[in-house]
């Protein structure tokens, strides 16, 4: 006989879970039994669709919710889940819960605090607006209490990571030699900044084939989201704990061990290079911040790793994951209208196309669109970088970085965009702008050996447009920036150029924009 389905408790326990909550020791999960809890899943329009996601994370992230859906299923739990093509579907996360109430009728609600703004202010509004309890717990995949980041950043001025950082090394235990870091030095990030020798290449990443249920996803998003941003030929991130582990696996074994070095390394056509790939699973829930941090470490101590990779790994979670989350909302919601430099251009239109003739942003573009992701460096100091030097508004970027990469959301790509890429916060969290010239990628990378465009040539005709933008920029913000401990000794350069050089990287740079085209609108929001 077939097994039959779960009894249906009554008066149970309804606990949501959202895309970016797979976790099984969730804390609306634990201590609940099977006979008295419905765990309510839900693909919604309004989450797809309050920016057009690249086609790949949509997959990504209704993929992995089926198959999370599944596994708790086969373990005994009761699973209410709705599919995006359900009939009668709400929409919205509230319109589901709502559905769900009068489906179930719960004696409580229990649900994981949403990480991001506009969808915690509706959870904030559920106990009025439904009949039974909510209880919102603190979603303690977050290492760092709120409270713990607000009383840190009270009285100060500027919020440096480097700082926040060592208090979370001293709270986790981890690279610590008693009360001192391990080796003697909180940040090898001086021994991180390697060009790409010549042939520099990677074993490649796990790549995890779709199954039926991916598959049965791809079918959907192709025929509901046809004109989002985005290919799915290359379609293979891990959607599973099991894959994601695999990947894991893959990483410490054979790609930690360069990761430190070549980490702002930048090859044309190399699109994951030593980099773990692991911040798609990390975000999701599928795998926990804190082990993988905790793994590294014994890599470390089991002489499989070098301290400056495994401490910019670790840097990378426990520091930066967890500073920009507190950032996030200590600055919100005034982060998200943030413009301190006034950049009013718009979007330039390559950034969806990639047809431009600028060698760097055209493959960083190029594995964007094809793969949903590239390394935090061409985020930075290419596609971040050109944004930042042509003045484009802030809102526009934001929501094209929200839109193309796997792993984003809301709270990890904000102050990423608008603090540390534009500076659009006035400096709050980073003591300069990324600004650079074309030297920069010029050392960093191979993308300018087959440019149309000259690194070494400042201006006119077959100068790297990055050479008058850099001028142009500081020209322009000379009344904020001179003061910058950090920067202001530039503008002794621009000085000592005579009065025609000067003008020349200000004609070049003008001719240069009066060139770009702007995206139409659309693209990020129908």
């Amino acid at each position: 006989m077939p097994d039959s389905p779960p009894k249906k408790p009554s008066a149970p326990v309804l606990v949501p879970i959202l895309g970016d909550q797979l976790t099984r020791t969730l804390a609306s999960l634990r201590g609940r039994t099977k006979d008295d809890t419905v765990i309510l899943m839900m693909e919604v329009w309004d989450e797809a669709t309050y920016v057009k996601h690249h086609k790949q994370k949509i997959v990504l992230i209704f993929s992995a919710m089926r198959h999370f859906a599944q596994e708790l299923r086969d373990a005994g739990w009761t699973i209410d889940y709705v599919k995006l093509d359900a009939e009668n579907n709400a929409g919205s996360f509230t319109g589901e819960v709502a559905r769900a109430i009068e489906e179930h009728a719960p004696r409580l609600i229990s649900v994981v605090e949403a990480g991001e703004w506009r969808v915690r202010e509706d959870m904030d509004h559920w106990a009025d607006k439904f009949s039974c309890e909510v209880e919102i717990l603190r979603d303690d995949r977050i290492i760092c209490t709120q409270a713990e980041f607000d009383a840190w950043a009270e009285d100060r001025k500027e919020l440096r990571m480097e700082y926040f950082y060592r208090e979370m090394r001293r709270k986790t235990c981890l690279l610590m030699d008693g009360d001192k870091p391990e080796g003697g030095e909180w940040n090898y990030d001086s021994e991180n900044r390697k060009p790409p020798k010549d042939g520099l290449s990677a074993p490649e990443r796990p790549k995890f084939e779709p199954d039926e249920i991916t598959q049965e996803v791809i079918d959907l998003v192709e025929n509901r989201f046809g004109d989002h941003f985005g290919s799915l030929e290359n379609f293979a991130w891990p959607v599973t704990r099991e894959e994601a582990e695999e990947a894991a696996d893959a990483f410490f074994a054979e790609r930690i061990e360069c990761f430190g070095p070549y980490q702002d390394a930048m090859v044309a056509g190399e699109d994951d290079l030593f980099h773990s790939m692991l911040s798609t699973s990390i975000n999701l829930g599928l795998l926990g911040p804190l082990e993988l941090c905790q793994r590294a470490e014994k890599a470390y101590k089991d002489g499989k790793a070098p301290l400056n990779s495994v401490e910019g790994f670790i840097r990378q979670i426990i520091g930066w994951r967890e500073y920009v989350r507190g950032f996030y909302w200590h600055q919100m919601p005034h982060l998200q209208r943030a413009n301190a430099l006034n950049a009013q251009r718009g979007l330039p239109e390559f950034y969806w196309t990639g047809e431009t003739d600028m060698a760097c942003l055209a493959d960083c573009i190029r594995s964007t669109r094809e793969n949903a992701h590239a390394h935090h460096i061409q985020r930075l100091m290419v596609l971040g970088n050109f944004a930042l030097l042509a003045g484009v508004n802030p809102r526009e970027v934001q929501d094209w970085y929200l839109v193309v990469y796997a792993d984003a959301y809301e709270w990890v790509e904000l102050p990423n965009v608008a603090a540390m890429i534009l500076y659009a916060d006035g400096g709050k969290l980073a003591s300069k702008p990324y600004a650079a010239s074309g030297n920069y990628i010029n050392k960093m990378s191979n993308y300018c050996s087959g440019c149309t465009y000259s690194p070494n040539k400042k201006t006119g005709e077959g100068a790297c447009p990055f050479n008058p933008l850099y001028w142009h920029f500081m020209d322009r913000h000379r009344d904020r920036l001179e003061k910058n401990h950090r920067i202001g000794r530039i503008y002794s350069t621009w000085d000592r150029m005579d009065e025609e050089r000067r003008q020349e990287y200000l004609d070049s740079a003008e001719a240069f924009l009066g060139t770009l085209e702007t995206a139409e609108s659309g693209w990020a929001r129908g």
